[in-house]
């Protein structure tokens, strides 16, 4: 009886949100991501396109003073997933390659 119960969990709502410096890779997790879900009849929200974090830092060129600089910057591109279903079955969708340097995190709400 408790396995039953345990398979008749209700649906939860899950955002999975990925991040990278690289566009092309974080695209194609993102289509792979949602390609898996849609294949399993689920509800998707998104990709969410998070606005572009720009980091720079500014550093002088020589320690003697000169006013050269160098300039540097950083880009952070975000998606944002929302889905609606078990927990088990996010751990199936999610089995997939991610692709190298892309952060995923997966946050479930009650």
């Amino acid at each position: 009886m408790k396995e039953f119960l345990e398979q008749q969990q209700p649906p939860k709502r899950i955002r999975i949100t990925l991040s990278s410096k690289n566009v092309k890779n974080l695209e194609k997790v993102c289509y792979d991501l949602v390609r898996g879900a849609k294949d399993k009849s689920l509800t998707v929200k998104g990709p969410a396109r998070m606005p572009t974090k720009v980091l720079h830092i500014t550093t002088g060129k020589s320690p003697c003073g000169t006013n050269t600089w160098d300039r540097f910057e950083h880009q952070v591109h975000k998606r944002v997933i929302g889905l609606h279903c078990s927990p088990e079955v996010v751990k199936q969708i999610t089995s997939i390659t991610i692709e190298p340097g892309v952060e995923v995190e997966v946050t479930i709400a009650d």
